[in-house]
């Protein structure tokens, strides 16, 4: 599927949707890099897309880029919440929580 998306952007066909597909296909794939890449034009083409500001969050946080993760969250906190995304809403606020705990290191009691 994802040689399928590639070869639509190649020939030119570069929109939102397929960005986040490509985005959602490249971080259920493991390739976090990709993922952010086209996570972050597909955000740059529909600000608005407080899916793939959750999704671009999510492919930060697993480059190991918290700040720019909870970044990328609070800005799809705010598209959602002008835009009624209850659903997002609820999910990036998750996320967001989760940042903000502490977290153990091995060894704690």
């Amino acid at each position: 599927m994802l040689e399928s998306l590639e070869r639509m952007l190649a020939r030119g066909n570069d929109n939102p949707l397929l960005r986040f597909g490509l985005g959602k296909g490249y971080l259920d794939a493991g390739k976090v890099e990709l993922a952010a890449e086209h996570l972050r034009h597909c955000v740059e083409q529909d600000p608005l897309y407080s899916a793939a500001w959750k999704l671009l969050g999510q492919a930060l946080l697993r480059q190991g880029d918290e700040q720019g993760a909870r970044r990328a969250w609070e800005q799809g906190s705010r598209v959602a919440c002008t835009r009624g995304d209850k659903q997002a809403e609820r999910e990036i606020a998750v996320f967001l929580r989760k940042l903000d705990k502490p977290r153990r290191e091995p060894g704690d009691a």
